[in-house]
């Protein structure tokens, strides 16, 4: 986003104001950086003495979402205090949840993680009065449609159309399509989700096999995961989501599979779409990939 597009700090003092929240007015006020390049996000740490919130610009379908889905303040998600509109941008307060993400996975936290998506999932179960809200299957598929344009294989892009069946064949729930371990935050007592632009009741797998696909086993990558805690978590979950609406364990991990095809081939598209087949990214999920395909066929 270019800079004139960031509001100053008087400027979201005005934002602040629209909340009717006590004490908005006199808050400190200080962005969130990132870690790797050290850049303001355009979301903010607000503190008025009392009580610390998050106000954020918000991007496509996010307070949507919020009001859509997170109308009773769910516990696996931080609570909404409301929307307004400034200078032709949307901003949003949630409540300032204090936790770490789980880029380094531990058994505990993953445990706390997935018994938040489980509960979310079960409650929002093929709930097709919000079929079109936010995100659709349609609005889904376009993505899947493009990603496999640029898969460069024979034997990936077989399987690839038969994905693209099983995730039209895929039962619904409410699913974070973009859960991968920085979306999400864990303290000592529970685990929330953040970042709903990509929210949408669609293929109930999509959420868990983003959630495990791209951890590795060495904790100087950007996201760790031991095998031990990924077999878990697939456990985990199946006994907590799958089987509770009557999912065979091998129809679950038939489509885990395809799920975590479609995750690998992620970066397969951007190698051969953007000509970077030699970051270390493209031959590590094109031989994942490949593993699977053969696999699936």
């Amino acid at each position: 986003m270019e800079e004139k597009q960031r509001p100053s700090l008087s400027e979201i003092k005005a934002i602040l104001t629209q909340f009717e929240i006590p004490g908005m007015c006199d808050s400190s006020v200080k962005a969130f950086v990132s870690e790797e390049g050290g850049n303001e996000y355009l979301v903010w740490l607000v503190d008025n003495g009392c009580t610390k919130y998050v106000l954020k610009q918000a991007k496509a379908y996010e307070i949507d979402a919020y009001r859509c889905f997170f109308s009773d303040r769910q516990p696996y998600i931080p609570s909404f205090f409301g929307a307004c509109h400034y200078n032709g941008q949307e901003y949003f307060i949630t409540e300032f949840f204090a936790g770490t993400d789980l880029r380094v996975c531990d058994r505990r936290r993953l445990k706390l993680v997935l018994d938040a998506l489980a509960e979310m999932q079960n409650e929002f179960w093929e709930r097709t009065e919000l079929y079109d809200a936010c995100v659709t299957m349609e609005k889904a598929l376009e993505g899947i449609e493009n990603r496999g344009k640029y898969l460069g294989s024979e034997l990936l892009e077989k399987v690839y159309r038969k994905f693209e069946r099983v995730f039209r064949e895929t039962p619904r729930s409410l699913c974070h399509d973009d859960l991968l371990p920085i979306n999400v935050l864990v303290n000592n007592e529970r685990a929330v989700f953040i970042d709903w632009e990509y929210g949408g009741v669609l293929p109930y797998m999509g959420a868990f096999a983003r959630l495990i696909a791209h951890g590795r086993e060495n904790r100087d990558y950007y996201f760790y995961m031991s095998a031990e805690d990924r077999e878990f978590a697939i456990a985990y979950y199946y006994d907590a989501v799958a089987k509770q609406h009557g999912i065979s364990q091998e129809e679950f991990r038939r489509t885990l599979d395809y799920f975590l095809f479609y995750e690998y081939c992620e970066w397969i598209m951007l190698g051969n779409r953007y000509d970077s087949r030699d970051d270390e990214r493209y031959g590590y999920y094109l031989n994942l990939a490949e593993k699977l395909a053969k696999k699936l066929i």
